[in-house]
């Protein structure tokens, strides 16, 4: 997509960045006047539908959030040929380019460290395990507040079984998924996990950002 196109009611304006399902855009909301962040499924994955579901599933467990440093998710939308999401848009950079940048002092690390916690904890009190907790998932505003984004590998615990969020991808036994350098053992032979493996998670990151 380049400057100019149209998503629903959205102007693209710019690409923000690309992972590995998707294009992230900057685009103007004409109706609420507004810049936001539009998420859009690659091409060759809206046929897949571990990938569609997966997809849904972040929009899905960010918006049954409400939270200051989670993310916010506006909408979703698209057809069976295009999915995307709609979420606030983030001036600042993410945590790793920060730490790429410059040094991050002990107290600044623990300010990070305690706005994460404090953000996985909302989460894990609704029954959502992030399960993909790394700098790059962590956007810096300007002014040092922290938004936790991408809960696309999230999983439901046990203890949320039977709430809404039964319906979303449950991850097959010894299949492992995330990313290695911040995965608990237990995520990363693939075996069942708990909210515990964001805490390892978490720890690993305070542990970069401090050395």
């Amino acid at each position: 997509m380049v400057e100019g196109d149209k998503i629903g009611r959205y102007e693209v304006k710019r690409q923000l960045g690309v992972g590995g399902m998707g294009e992230v855009f900057l685009a103007h909301d004409h109706e609420l006047d507004r810049e936001v962040a539009i998420k859009v499924l690659l091409p060759e994955f809206c046929y897949d539908l571990e990938r569609v579901n997966r997809f849904k599933l972040e929009a899905k467990s960010a918006s049954a959030l409400n939270h200051p440093n989670i993310i916010t998710i506006y909408e979703i939308g698209g057809n069976k040929d295009s999915l995307y999401i709609v979420t606030e848009y983030i001036k600042g950079e993410t945590l790793r380019n920060l730490i790429n940048r410059k040094a991050v002092t002990p107290d600044l690390a623990l300010q990070f460290a305690q706005q994460i916690a404090s953000a996985l904890t909302a989460a894990h009190k609704e029954g959502i395990i992030h399960r993909d907790i790394k700098p790059e998932n962590i956007m810096v505003r300007e002014d040092g507040f922290l938004k936790v984004l991408d809960f696309g590998l999230a999983k439901p615990t046990q203890v949320d079984a039977e709430a809404k969020t039964l319906d979303l991808v449950n991850t097959k036994a010894g299949m492992v998924m995330g990313s290695v350098g911040y995965m608990s053992p237990e995520q990363a032979r693939g075996k069942e996990v708990d909210l515990r493996t964001d805490i390892w998670s978490l720890g690993v990151v305070l542990y970069e950002m401090i050395t």
